[in-house]
Parts: structure tokens; sequence; C-alpha cells
């Protein structure tokens, strides 16, 4: 993860892609823009934008309590200057876009390491409900049932309606042994769920491989999340396959819930020849948008290809899957994809804290919008269970394998 003080660069500005957040984010204020020097003709949702913010009001309120608070002890003011800034980031009304107190940034930044400590969930904000994109893979949610699409009530009998997406993770999560109760709300269910899940530590490699198929010759590289170390694990894997002189490759990004963009483009290459694009990334000055390409590697562009997606496959997931389809390198099987194209970044303050922030959207290289709708597979396979060791009775991936033998 890259921290910034002050401004992004643009060269920086897209390392970071990320969705929902693990449960296992210039001074403390900012300061008003500069006023325009000349008086300039602006239609008048532009005008309004470019109004200086009027403190006065803030100020005022601060000062009341400050005089005639009833109770002076609890007047803190850091956590008055918190509130503030976490109110006017809130107004933006987008579930990806947080102020984290320094408490917060490191919860978060070690949330971001390849251990966890909680019960292993992904979680977004969809529609003001708190949704899970999916569980962790052998994690304790996953043990206890969870899955994506479920919506979280209550926490530990407390209602999440008015938490923000920072505050019910931070709630969910929590030390290894300790027990934390879930209130779900699950589609085609009339009564609310009641989960107890006692928290763990997880482990979680970001990739892994399995040879599958009758002779063994087709490689499962699964990719559980795009993480600083994943392209690395992922090149070692390749040369192994490579060597191995494979028929054909599933790439399971099933319940992935996304990482970084980077990453993604990285991993894409290895399947594409030649320079292609990867994605495109739009920002609110068009003159700033600009086009990833693959990186010319190509090392398994001659393979056959499945991508396994499902409703837990986000983000990152979703860039190497749009690709993958609009180029038609290989064939998408499973079940619609989340839905998540949006680019984050992290700001690093002075003081700790820290603002994740959207700055960006992003497009499949034929220019299509996954965002909210998601992608739809080639093939669709509907799966109650992917979760099993078992081959057999995974029916997404054992659509992969036969299609693939039957080429």
């Amino acid at each position: 993860m890259r921290f910034r003080n002050g401004r992004p660069t643009k060269a920086s500005l897209l390392m970071v892609l990320l969705v929902g957040g693990f449960v296992g984010w210039k001074s403390a204020l900012y300061s008003v823009r500069e006023q325009l020097t000349e008086p300039v003709d602006l239609p008048p949702i532009e005008a309004e934008r470019q109004k200086p913010l009027n403190l006065d009001l803030f100020w005022e309120v601060q000062e009341s309590l400050d005089q005639d608070y009833v109770d002076e002890l609890s007047l803190d003011k850091e956590a008055q200057l918190y509130g503030a800034i976490k109110g006017l980031v809130e107004s933006v009304d987008d579930p990806y876009t947080v102020f984290m107190t320094p408490d917060e940034t490191n919860q978060f930044q070690n949330s971001l390491d390849d251990t966890l400590q909680g019960v292993g969930i992904e979680l977004t904000m969809r529609e003001g409900n708190l949704t899970v994109i999916a569980p962790i893979k052998n994690s304790p949610a996953e043990a206890a049932g969870i899955v994506s699409g479920d919506i979280v009530a209550t926490i530990d009998d407390e209602f999440v309606l008015d938490m923000t997406l920072f505050e019910a993770i931070m709630k969910i999560r929590g030390e290894e042994g300790t027990v934390v109760n879930l209130g779900i709300i699950r589609e085609n269910e009339e009564e609310l769920l009641d989960f107890e899940i006692t928290r763990a530590q997880i482990d979680l490699p970001s990739v892994e491989l399995a040879y599958l198929g009758e002779e063994e010759q087709i490689a499962h590289i699964t990719i559980n999340k795009f993480a600083s170390d994943t392209k690395t694990e992922f090149s070692e894997y390749v040369q192994d396959i490579l060597l191995k002189e494979v028929d054909g490759v599933v790439l399971d990004m099933r319940y992935n819930g996304g990482g970084f963009l980077e990453i993604a483009v990285d991993i894409l290459s290895d399947f594409v020849e030649g320079k292609e694009k990867a994605v495109i990334i739009k920002h609110r000055d068009p003159e700033q948008n600009e086009i990833r390409y693959t990186n010319e590697s190509g090392l398994l562009a001659d393979v056959p290809l499945v991508v396994l997606v499902n409703e837990g496959s986000a983000s990152a997931s979703e860039i190497i899957a749009g690709a993958v389809q609009d180029h038609e390198r290989g064939i998408l099987i499973g079940e619609q994809t989340f839905g998540k194209g949006s680019v984050q970044v992290i700001d690093r303050l002075e003081d700790g804290s820290s603002l994740r922030f959207t700055i960006a959207k992003w497009y499949t290289p034929d220019d299509r919008t996954i965002d909210e709708v998601g992608i739809f597979p080639d093939m669709l396979v509907q799966i109650d269970d992917t979760r099993t060791e078992e081959t057999e009775n995974d029916s997404q991936l054992r659509a992969a394998i036969d299609y693939l033998e039957g080429l």
C-alpha cells in the first residue's frame, strides 16, 4: 500500500483499487480552495461548486458547545474535529469514500496484511445496506455459512442502520477466540438469521495451484486477492505451468473481492499476446483519462483459458474478466459478478489519519461500464456451494474442466 503526504501525483494515483473492507483507512482540515481572481460566468451548478466553503457556522456551533454544554469533560477537541471531517466526507454518499482517524488507519492497514484476525468477510454498502461481497476462503464466516449477497442487519444486537461501512467493519473485527453475533437478512428467508461466529486468525495465500482433469493436464490457478505479493506468487506458478505443458488453464477468481489495479493488469498480461488494452480509467477531468495496456509478457497467451467468476468476484477480478471477455481470449464460466467499477486511493494525512476516496471509474477495453451491473459470464453455471475440496461437487469448476478437455 502506498500512502502519500499531500495531494497524489498522477503517476501514483491509480495504485490502489479496493473494494469493500476486510473484516479480520494538509492538516486535518482541508483549506478552502483559492477564489477566482477574475470574474467568470459559470452555469448555476458550476458556480455553486466554485463558492468557497463558509466555516462560520461550524465555528459558531463549536463555540456554543465549548461555552455552554453541560458536561465540559466530554468535550474532546480531537473528537470534534474528526467528527466534523467524517461528516464532510460522508456527505458525498459514496461507500468507498471514507475518512479514518489515526487508530482506524492503523487497523485498516493491518487488515491488508496476509494475516487477519476476525471472521473473514469482505463488505460493502449497497443501496444503504451492509452487504457481503464474499466470505474469505477458509474463514470462520465461510464455515458458519455466510454467503455473498447476505445483508448484515445487526452486530451483537446493535442495528447497523446508522453505522458507516468502516464502523461496522471495526465492530465485526476482533481478537482471535472472541465471539461476534451477526443478524443476517438473506434473500428468500422470511426471518432474520442469527450467526454466532468465533473470530480466528485467517491465513490466506494470494495464489494457489492444482492440476486437475483425467490426466492432470488442466492447471487450476486460484487467485484469492490482488495483494502486493500476488504477482510474485503467480509468476512462480506460471513457470511451473509452462514446464508441465498443460492443455488448459482455469483461472479461478470466485470470491475475490479485488485489490491492486496494477497487479491485475500484470496478471492479465500473461494471458494476452502483445500490447492490448487492459482497462480504461476515466477521471472527472477528461484530460486525465488514461488507458492501461498489457505489458506484452504473454507467457500463457497460447494456452486455452477459462475464467471462473461469481457474485463475489469484484473490482480487480472484474478488470481481468472484462478484458478476457472483450478480447475473446477465453470464456467466462459461473455467475454474474459483483459490479464494482470505481477506483480508490488513500491519502495519508500529517497526523496519521487518512482519506480513502474514489478518484475514477474504470471501463473494460470495449468501453463497457460494469459498475453496479457486473459482468455476465459466457456460460452461466449456478452452484449452491463452490467451497468444496471435491472437484466433482463443484459444478462450475467441473464445467470448466469439461470445456477445456473437450477442445
